[in-house]
């Protein structure tokens, strides 16, 4: 997984689009690198850092799951500010490759400082709430570093070329960057597990490889593209207040005009809440998922049943999108939406005995998890379209920015109530080198439960809404078609004036 989505391959054709630019296949191969390392740290930041806080830093789950809920929320505000000041950088190296240059760096040491457990007090009351702080610094610094290469890198993809094929097939790349490092990352921890035994060394070797496998490629993104902003370059373009490249009109709309406007678009809010439902599920298991193969299923490692998650997942993406031309979106959620409820209620009555049984569950989720990637993005452009039909204008930032910041929000909220639960249900933190706790029972049904029902219910709010969700097939295509008819009666009207 990552921590961003596969939106930016939806991406409007312009009307008034120049000749085609064809890229280079290194390329397209740089600028997809440049999403391997979002694709690394976020996936075994999803997975592995809560029970690393409780497991080997021990910290209680409380403020473990508050550390992630201080990450979110901060990664979720300060995605504005870095692109504002992104879009204001006149620099040599231009204005995205100047911050991925030096964002980088930051960028690793702060992903690896993570996973190192320092010693601060021989007071263990003492100790917890230093350790507690000094991961939350850590978290926001790693989270400003991230979104310093991230944000810009992201940004990159309409200012390499303005074709509208080409930048589906960038976008191509970097959705096999980001998925691979996923999966790459996953892997890595299993062999790293198998031969590693002490906890805290494990974490801190797959960290290291992982931290190196994350920033080179950055700059091999870098290195391989042309930043058209980069000043005195062969491709500058002179980039003004008035004329920016991106012919961004958005930012000077103000803060609540934009809320208001995202706020009165109904569909827009379905949209929201199908995909907020969908991915507090799927964060939501996979921050519990090792609690609940080492705690109740008693498994050496939980990176196997991830890959198996996330490998399923990326295979059923064609699978799907393939499908989806058949019965359309909301019939393929339905579809995926249906195998991961049945999974997720599953594991809750799974029996420790039943491994092959467990495996055949996760199958099944990736099903389903394949559909939180793909549905919901496919269907915010259709609400742009909407929104354009209604109003004259097209508007793709607010309504993507706005999703992004809403989803962070919800899911540092839902985590932190994961942290809060386990807390109270009396889970006891494991301490450095003794081996893993027996469990209470009420941690135990609180693993589970956070593991089956909680997410159940989740998809199953998902589903309803998009059972509600008012553009259907059939309804976009009269929306394209009223949309088509204005521009040519645009074109007729300028035709007679000229």
């Amino acid at each position: 997984m990552s921590n961003h989505s596969p939106e930016d391959s939806a991406v409007a054709p312009n009307e008034y689009e120049s000749p085609p630019q064809k890229l280079s296949f290194s390329t397209k191969l740089a600028y997809g690198a440049g999403d391997m390392g979002a694709g690394i740290t976020s996936t075994l930041l999803a997975f592995s850092l809560l029970i690393f806080l409780t497991n080997v830093a021990g910290l209680n789950p409380k403020l473990a799951g508050t550390v992630l809920l201080i990450g979110k929320v901060w990664d979720a505000v300060n995605d504005p500010i870095v692109g504002v000041l992104s879009d204001r950088t006149r620099s040599r190296w231009g204005r995205r490759h100047s911050w991925m240059i030096l964002s980088a760096i930051p960028f690793g040491i702060f992903f690896f400082l993570q996973w190192i457990v320092p010693h601060f007090s021989d007071n263990s009351e003492t100790n917890q709430w230093l350790l507690f702080w000094y991961y939350a610094i850590v978290s926001i610094l790693f989270n400003m570093a991230f979104t310093g290469v991230n944000l810009p890198y992201t940004a990159l993809t309409p200012e390499l070329t303005q074709d509208y094929n080409e930048r589906t097939s960038l976008n191509s790349f970097r959705f096999a960057f980001s998925i691979g490092g996923s999966i790459f990352s996953l892997a890595l921890g299993q062999v790293i597990f198998q031969f590693i035994p002490n906890d805290g060394e494990r974490y801190l070797i797959l960290a290291l490889i992982c931290t190196l496998f994350s920033v080179l490629p950055t700059y091999w993104c870098v290195w391989g593209t042309q930043d058209p902003t980069a000043v005195g370059g062969s491709r500058y373009v002179e980039i003004d207040e008035n004329n920016d490249i991106s012919q961004n009109t958005e930012e000077s709309i103000p803060f609540f005009e934009q809320l208001k406007i995202v706020l009165t678009n109904k569909p827009f809010l379905y949209v929201i809440g199908i995909y907020l439902f969908s991915w507090l599920a799927f964060q939501l298991t996979a921050a519990i998922i090792p609690y609940f193969l080492i705690n109740w299923m008693r498994q050496d490692s939980y990176f196997t049943a991830a890959i198996v998650v996330q490998g399923v997942a990326l295979v059923m993406l064609f699978v799907w999108n393939f499908v989806s031309r058949r019965i359309g979106k909301r019939g393929v959620y339905f579809m995926g939406m249906s195998l991961w409820i049945i999974a997720e209620a599953g594991l809750f009555f799974l029996q420790r005995d039943q491994v092959g049984l467990m495996y055949l569950l996760f199958v099944m989720a990736g099903f389903g998890v394949a559909t939180a990637y793909l549905v919901p993005w496919s269907m915010l452009p259709d609400v742009i379209e909407l929104d354009e039909l209604n109003t004259g204008q097209r508007r793709e930032g607010i309504f993507y920015a706005f999703m992004v910041l809403l989803q962070k929000i919800g899911l540092a909220v839902g985590l932190w109530l994961v942290g809060v639960s386990l807390d109270q249900a009396g889970f006891i933190a494991q301490k450095a080198g003794q081996p893993i706790p027996e469990q209470p029972e009420s941690a135990l049904f609180a693993i589970r439960f956070a593991v089956g029902p909680l997410p159940t219910f989740f998809l199953i709010c998902g589903l309803i809404l998009a059972y509600f969700y008012p553009i259907t097939r059939e309804v976009h295509a009269e929306i394209l078609l009223k949309l088509r008819e204005r521009k040519l009666s645009a074109i007729m009207r300028k035709n007679r004036a000229d």
